[in-house]
């Protein structure tokens, strides 16, 4: 007797959750280890307060959405809000993160060598709140093609001209994270900061 033939888009909806799910995990990982080794070497308190600017300034100051996506994988599975909404709120706790400490606890920022670096791109808004803005083009981009990988695993059957208009935004966001990276890396070189290729 033959067994039941299963669909390829199946497999492929599988694939997708597992991907998205091990790189969820993957990131919450680094951040609990982070948050653990910063308590025990500040204590609780300021422990809390260095972990949230670390994690805004990879919110702020990253064009990829590994730190907001510790809160819009979440989001999306239990309520099925698109990424792209609960990126907005991730920014905007970010921000306001950076707003309080700035000016009111600066001396979180002397803490570590990563946070001198974010106070001083905070500091110099020219050039280097460019930074900012490249970074939230990559972010939202990749959230979006992020939403996109979610619809595709729910929806798998597409007609013709919905997976054209797929592959045409698929390649319109590699081209902007593309430009976006290289900006960014002129602008880290300015800034001092050398990245090993």
């Amino acid at each position: 007797m033959r067994g039941k033939h299963v669909p390829l888009h199946h497999f492929k909806k599988h694939e997708t959750k597992q991907h998205i799910l091990f790189k969820f995990l993957a990131v919450l990982a680094i951040f609990a280890g982070y948050f653990g080794f910063i308590v025990y070497k500040y204590g609780l308190e300021n422990g809390i307060m260095i972990t949230a600017l670390t994690w805004s300034f990879f919110v702020l100051c990253t064009p990829i959405a590994d730190a907001g996506f510790l809160i819009d994988f979440p989001l999306r599975l239990i309520t099925r809000i698109k990424m792209l909404y609960s990126e907005m709120l991730v920014w905007i706790i970010a921000i306001s993160v950076n707003i309080y400490a700035f000016f009111s606890h600066p001396k979180y920022y002397e803490k570590t060598t990563l946070l001198q670096l974010f106070k001083h791109i905070l500091e110099e808004p020219v050039p280097f709140w460019a930074i900012i803005f490249i970074s939230a083009v990559g972010t939202f981009m990749s959230v979006l093609f992020g939403d996109e990988l979610f619809d595709v695993a729910k929806h798998s059957e597409r007609k013709f001209h919905a997976k054209h208009k797929h592959n045409h935004n698929f390649i319109v966001m590699v081209f902007t994270i593309g430009i976006s990276i290289i900006l960014y890396y002129f602008l880290l070189k300015k800034l001092g900061v050398s990245i090993p290729v």
